[in-house]
């Protein structure tokens, strides 16, 4: 079976994973969300504010915060996930320009609604190829990039997406830049949501999920200063898409500053720890240089199948690359996770004879 996504540990059948397929905060849920989750629960008879205002003041106090930019609520899309703001913003467009390998979705929301889709493929090194996405996109509505990428874990080089950035601006294209992992950089400067305030073409796509580990209440939103898009976007959205624990979360883990702290720590020893670890392995060939808290390896000798398999039966579950437009199975993507999980992977991956 093939596995579009990772974190899918309903259909392995094996109990007690440990999952490095899906790239989550190994803190696990922040406490400050633990301990008001009763309040949650005392608004489980009320239908949400339609027009999330609490909410909305919670993102745009977080953004000030960390980003030095002011967000009103017309600057704010909610939604049930980053991927419903993502089919939801690609939904209004006929040709989409992605640059591959990348998060599936992307992808699968241009196809379903009959959008055209053009390919940049990344270089060798998993950069990306500026020049190409630059001559591309003149010929599409619509760029739609990860930031850092998925799978790769590389950022932007905002000098060389400057020329891209200009063009855009001034030929009415989009660009939806997909920063789900940006806080794992422990950099505010590779983040784009400063240049929304000077390019109107700029939507920035974030969420809760991966660095407040918290998938499962679905909550994702995007920004821009193209309030007339937003706008637009809103007309076409259901009415209370947001469930009362996505408010709580907001309302108490963007402010934990305990929490983003130790996360930040941590990211920062082990994406220097796992990767020099994992280039010891006799059978990975190479460890691509990643921003965030996850690697893509190349293997020799073994395939992602028999890798994955073999990774199964001591259960651990990893990533396979073959679904990954641009990559084939002698690709895996492994999360980043604490020192003690991390070493457990290298043991596991040391026992393995070809």
């Amino acid at each position: 079976m093939d596995y579009l996504h990772g974190g899918d540990i309903y259909s392995v059948g094996v109990s007690n994973i440990v999952d490095f397929s899906s790239n989550i905060n190994p803190f696990g849920v922040p406490e400050s969300f633990n301990a008001n989750i009763n309040e949650a629960l005392l608004l489980l008879t009320k239908y949400p504010d339609p027009h999330y205002r609490e909410l909305k003041q919670g993102l745009s106090l977080y953004l000030k915060k960390y980003y030095e930019v002011n967000f009103l609520r017309e600057d704010l899309l909610l939604g049930n996930g980053a991927v419903e703001v993502i089919d939801i913003i690609i939904s209004f467009f006929k040709n989409v320009l992605i640059p591959v390998p990348s998060f599936s979705e992307y992808e699968s929301s241009a196809r379903k609604n009959g959008a055209k889709v053009v390919y940049s493929s990344l270089k060798d090194d998993m950069s990306y190829d500026y020049e190409d996405i630059y001559k591309k996109i003149q010929f599409s509505d619509v760029l739609v990039i990860g930031n850092p990428n998925n799978p790769s874990g590389n950022v932007i080089n905002k000098d060389k997406f400057r020329k891209i950035l200009e063009f855009c601006e001034k030929n009415n294209k989009i660009i939806i830049i997909d920063e789900a992992f940006i806080e794992f950089t422990g950099n505010i400067e590779e983040s784009f949501i400063k240049d929304t305030e000077k390019y109107n073409c700029l939507v920035i796509i974030r969420a809760l999920t991966k660095f407040f580990a918290l998938p499962g209440i679905r909550f994702g939103y995007a920004v821009s200063k193209n309030i007339k898009f937003l706008e637009e976007l809103r007309g076409i959205q259901l009415p209370w898409n947001i469930n009362c624990f996505a408010e709580v979360a907001v309302k108490y883990v963007l402010k934990d500053e305990g929490y983003i702290n130790k996360s930040l720590i941590w990211i920062e020893e082990e994406k220097n720890y796992f990767p020099q670890q994992l280039r010891k392995i006799n059978f990975i060939e190479k460890v691509f240089e990643s921003n965030c808290n996850f690697l893509l390896c190349k293997l020799n000798g073994i395939n992602g199948q028999q890798l994955f398999n073999y990774s199964l039966s001591k259960g651990l579950l990893i990533r396979r690359g073959n679904n990954f437009i641009g990559l084939d199975d002698s690709y895996i993507r492994l999360a980043i996770k604490d020192r003690i999980l991390n070493e457990e992977v290298i043991r596991i991956f040391e026992t393995y004879y070809r």
